[in-house]
């Protein structure tokens, strides 16, 4: 076969051809043209990489024609099913299969309708029997053609035979060798035109009548020939019939909605639609929907038009209202999890219920799921009337399900477990919405009574949940109302024999501890480390004692602390309410009888020594009970929380600067003691509160606990208040020596004592002030941990023990610390405790090279939160502005000295408000340090500059005093 030289004319042409195997396909082939311009025998199949030497002869479409026919050449046919390499006549001779024709052919044709809808203004041609591309020149039809159905029944047989218009006229077709070369879409080649049509047409259907006038079917088999082949036929062409009868009918349509009910699954919905008395699915493809009458002998085929167009304004309607399709091949819809939290099992009754009013309004029909069960839909609510009485809140509540009304307190056991399904007397199924359970479960696990509930009053943030929520209205006492803002509760006088001033956020917190009081409520007071718990607690006191003495009674309260907080609210009282009678209950010489209690305002004991004494402390009444740093009765089995239960009183408080220190648990005993019932039971709140917040992350959860507890919980954080506080705030804690501690100090302190008043009594003192210096230097180890003198001691330490508690209070808080000392081997026991609890710290002391690295990292790495300084190379050059809390670990002889190292963080850049903690060991030459740097506090500030220079200002009485 020559090849067409494209420097010389040629065209494209387009040519049908018959495929022994694959039948009618279309082929794109560049034909020769002869010098007078007519077609020559030279041609060549044209593929999209050889088309490009002939491109002067194509256009655009022409390469995407050549592309798409090039998809179901034989050979890329062959490569799609066939992955082996083969030549095409041993792919058909011994692979290619009938099955794999029925496969293959209809792809081929949906292309083949593609090709010719674009070939109107090109030269198709059919080819030659013997491969000849320029056969003979088809025409392509410039509209549709249409074919009319046409079925006679008489007495014997059903003749069934189609008609073709072509233009307003009949086409003969019948026995004009006319060729079906697509089924679908259906092409028909007649007299070299080639002719398509509209709705459809199946090919098939065409196909037998080429070589026959019609297909007849005995009346044995019509009535399945009627339902099987017809009624489609109807609904998808034009039919005429004779002897049977077609009825094109429109009616006004209704929409249908029927839930799908899964067991363990998730609810579906169905869409219908209903025509007179025809129903039809949604989304079943057809605008004509038959359905068939037989009467006797005769057959009427209602032949209902579908408003297809406001069928699917329908369903746009539902997926407006939160549905979704279940998937693109079904038509079945499920409620849209995103847009809504459900249970999925019965999540499509409660989206009808909720929007059966709306369904209603818009003309939907809902059919009750299948199964023997009845349900009810309609619009669901509860109406909840609450009214404060002098303990309770009465609860009136009734349930509108549709028409019916049910007494909420019918409800209790179904939303207490959980339980969907509400058998209404009418037999019928209400289904109760997933939004209750949440919303009233807390309000009725913590009711009382039988049909009439009631609530008690500390169970006020329920309340305030359903009125704010407007799911109940609340009729309460006004007063009562603002418990849930305390900022605006009625300010009480100070105590007048108060020696102070209360800041204002301190002023709100005691107008709440005696609003608390008004209702006999219990309180949980949880401001920030340093912003005074002690000082509103102690005004309190005093109100108490000065309110007492006017109404010519007495009364005595109880403070519970732990042991290293003894002396710093004693001297917090000395200071502020001088007045109290104090009574500290501690020691191995405390009375053993609850008559002496009377006597004192105040009694002062420990979380151990509660334990120890409960008998005791249980046979006595006490006004208030006050737990200081309540964390310690977190634990429900801890010894101290059983015997704090056991206590009477007629009010508590408990404050904590860290009531949640490990878990949402650590609440449950807290709030029991001040309130309890509040939270339930321990196993209640553990199932209810604790998992769900801790392990699943429930946010809903943890803001409606925060809605139970938050009346009775008081927590300002020092960012909240920052603007009322000073620049910097300095508290000394004192720190009681342990038992062992104790020891080891007075055995050292006896060594340098008579060494040292013999030499104030022979005048050679002055020779040993550097062994006063020594001395004194040990002693004031020893008060800070007995290990800096001597490795091998195992025992406790006092200060120790109370900075570990109070660092872990501020590292809670989320703040940064600086922890300074004077002693590198004190530093060491702190290094080890923080890599022990794997708290992330800086150090720095003489020794400390990179000085501006270790600086930065504490500055600016957030989990890097405690720096450990020594007191000479921290001194001086270090800017430390993160930081806002400081801890002096030893009382230092200069006070210039200490300042500077406060100012590290006391400097320009610093935006926080800063707490100084200096940590006194009582009965220490710490305590008597500090007693005489207020003394010579004028000659400090002027002269003293060193250690031995402040030794030099002691004098004979100063010595004696220290030693004492």
């Amino acid at each position: 076969m020559l090849r067409v030289d494209s420097t010389k004319p040629c065209k494209l042409i387009y040519s049908i051809a018959r495929h022994d195997y694959l039948s009618y396909v279309i082929e794109p082939h560049i034909v020769q043209l002869n010098p007078n311009g007519e077609f020559s025998l030279t041609h060549q199949r044209l593929f999209t990489n050889t088309a490009e030497e002939f491109k002067h002869c194509l256009d655009e479409a022409d390469m995407k024609l050549i592309g798409m026919l090039e998809d179901i050449e034989q050979g890329n046919i062959i490569k799609r099913y066939y992955k082996k390499p083969i030549r095409p006549y041993e792919f058909f001779a011994k692979i290619f299969t009938e099955q794999m024709f029925d496969v293959i052919r209809p792809k081929i044709e949906k292309r083949l309708g593609e090709v010719l809808e674009k070939l109107r203004d090109k030269e198709v041609f059919l080819m030659s029997k013997e491969g000849y591309p320029a056969g003979k020149q088809l025409g392509i039809a410039s509209q549709p053609a249409s074919v009319l159905f046409h079925f006679k029944r008489n007495e014997t047989e059903i003749r069934y035979y189609p008609t073709i218009k072509y233009n307003g006229m009949k086409v003969e077709f019948m026995f004009r060798n006319a060729e079906i070369i697509s089924n679908n879409p259906c092409w028909l080649m007649l007299d070299d035109i080639l002719y398509y049509f509209d709705k459809g047409v199946d090919g098939k259907k065409l196909q037998p009548f080429l070589n026959k006038r019609y297909i007849a079917i005995p009346r044995s088999s019509e009535r399945s020939y009627m339902e099987r082949f017809v009624a489609p036929l109807i609904e998808k062409h034009h039919v005429h019939a004779e002897g049977f009868t077609i009825n094109t009918e429109k009616y006004d349509a209704k929409p249908v909605v029927k839930p799908i009910m899964v067991d363990g699954g998730t609810s579906q919905l169905q869409l219908y639609f209903k025509y007179a008395g025809y129903v039809f699915p949604f989304g079943d493809g057809r605008t004509v929907s038959v359905r068939i009458d037989h009467h006797g002998d005769d057959y009427t085929f209602h032949r209902i038009r579908r408003s297809v167009t406001w069928e699917k304004t329908k369903l746009d309607f539902l997926i407006s209202l939160r549905l979704k399709p279940t998937s693109s091949l079904f038509q079945n819809l499920e409620v849209d999890e995103q847009a809504t939290d459900i249970d999925s099992g019965f999540s499509m009754l409660e989206w009808l219920n909720t929007n059966h009013d709306t369904l209603v309004a818009a003309g939907f029909e809902i059919e009750q799921p299948e199964g023997s069960k009845r349900y009810l839909f309609g619009s669901n609510k509860i109406d909840v009337q609450v009214s404060e009485r002098n303990d309770w809140f009465d609860i009136y509540a009734v349930v509108h399900f549709g028409p019916y009304q049910v007494p909420f307190i019918e409800l209790k056991n179904h939303i207490l477990n959980h339980k969907k399904e509400f058998m209404l007397p009418s037999g019928e199924i209400a289904v109760i919405p997933d939004s209750w359970f949440s919303q009233y479960a807390n309000l009725l696990h913590f009711s009382e009574g039988g049909s009439d509930l009631k609530l008690k009053r500390h169970h006020i943030g329920l309340v305030n949940e359903l009125a704010e929520g407007d799911l109940a209205s609340v009729t309460m006492n006004r007063k009562l109302q603002k418990l849930s803002d305390f900022e605006e509760l009625d300010d009480v006088d100070i105590p007048a024999n108060f020696n102070g001033m209360l800041r204002s956020y301190q002023q709100a917190g005691y107008n709440w501890f005696h609003f608390l009081k008004k209702y006999h409520f219990g309180g949980c007071l949880a401001d920030d480390m340093g912003l005074g718990k002690t000082i509103q607690t102690l005004a309190l006191l005093q109100k108490i004692k000065e309110d007492n003495a006017i109404s010519g009674t007495s009364s005595t309260s109880l403070l519970i602390m732990p042991t290293s907080l003894i002396y710093n609210w004693i001297n917090e009282a000395r200071k502020f309410t001088p007045q109290l009678r104090i009574m500290v209950h501690t020691g191995m010489l405390r009375y053993k009888s609850a008559e002496t209690f009377a006597n004192y305002d105040v009694v002062v004991t420990t979380y151990g020594i509660s334990r120890i004494d409960i008998k005791l402390l249980s046979s006595f009444f006490f006004n208030y009970i006050i737990l200081d740093e309540s964390q310690n009765i977190k634990n429900p089995s801890s010894k101290s929380y059983q015997a704090v239960k056991q206590l009477k009183s007629q009010y508590k408080l408990i404050l904590s600067g860290t009531p949640v220190e490990n878990s949402v648990n650590d609440l449950w005993t807290q709030m029991s003691f001040i309130n309890p019932g509040l939270l339930g039971s321990q196993q209640y709140f553990l199932n209810e509160f604790v998992t769900p917040i801790e392990k699943k992350k429930d946010e809903e959860k943890a803001r409606r606990l925060q809605t139970m507890i938050k009346p009775f919980v008081l927590r300002r954080t020092k960012e909240q208040v920052a603007t009322e506080l000073p620049p910097k705030t300095e508290n000394v804690f004192y720190c009681e020596m342990s038992a062992e501690q104790s020891e080891v100090y007075d055995k050292i302190k006896s060594e340098y004592r008579n060494e040292l008043l013999q030499g104030l009594d022979d005048g050679t003192y002055v020779q040993k002030q550097i062994q006063v210096l020594q001395g004194l230097t040990k002693l004031r180890q020893v008060a800070n941990h007995p290990a800096m003198i001597d490795e091998s001691y195992e025992g406790d330490s006092g200060k120790f023990e109370n900075v570990i508690h109070t660092l872990q209070s501020v590292l809670d808080g989320g703040h940064k610390v600086l922890i300074f000392s004077q002693f590198v081997k004190q530093l060491a026991i702190y290094r080890t405790h923080l890599e022990q609890k794997g708290i992330r710290y800086t150090y720095l002391d003489g020794a400390t090279q990179n000085r501006g690295d270790v600086v930065e990292q504490f500055q600016d790495d957030e989990s890097t939160r405690v720096f450990l300084i020594s007191l000479k190379a921290g001194g001086v050059g270090l800017n430390l502005t993160s930081a806002d809390y400081v801890f002096i670990l030893d009382p230092w002889w200069n006070p210039a000295a200490e300042q500077q190292a406060i100012d590290r963080t006391h400097r320009i850049g610093q935006t926080k408000n800063i707490f100084i903690y200096k940590f006194i060991t009582k009965d220490s030459v710490e305590e008597k340090i500090l007693a005489l740097q207020h003394r010579k506090l004028s000659v400090a500030r002027s002269l003293i500059t060193t250690e031995e220079s402040f030794i030099k200002t002691l004098t004979a009485e100063d010595i004696r005093e220290i030693l004492k």
